[in-house]
């Protein structure tokens, strides 16, 4: 099975958590659905072109989180993604974002009206809304 993710070698973010933040968003959106035998390490390993120790972390991770799960001699599955899951982790991207958003905003001396009315206009435009 090919997993669209997508590696930035130029990114400060290390390799093991570009993998692993991109395969729980694919699992928790349920874009790899319940089920799914995911690639073995050695296979993931080699379609991103990374150690199989980077991929290993990452599928141990998410079987932390309770998202996959290793059958001895079968292979790594997702697991059921409860609805309260996806909502809370929707959350935390968000608003991990919008932290990020503000933090920028005040590092260049935006006012908070200046920011709300970034806000709302990038949300109008890309949601289709025009005034």
């Amino acid at each position: 099975m090919w997993i669209p993710i997508q590696i930035n070698e130029n990114s400060a973010e290390p390799l093991y958590h570009q993998i692993e933040t991109q395969l729980r968003s694919l699992i928790i959106s349920g874009t790899i659905t319940e089920g799914t035998l995911l690639p073995s390490i050695r296979e993931l390993a080699g379609d991103l072109k990374c150690s199989v120790i980077t991929v290993r972390r990452v599928y141990q991770d998410l079987e932390n989180e309770g998202l996959l799960r290793t059958r001895q001699g079968t292979g790594t599955f997702v697991s059921h993604v409860g609805d309260g899951t996806m909502e809370g982790y929707k959350q935390d991207v968000i608003r991990k974002a919008l932290e990020s958003a503000v933090d920028a905003g005040l590092s260049v001396h935006c006012s908070e009206e200046e920011l709300t009315v970034m806000f709302t206009e990038i949300v109008k435009h890309k949601y289709g809304k025009r005034e």
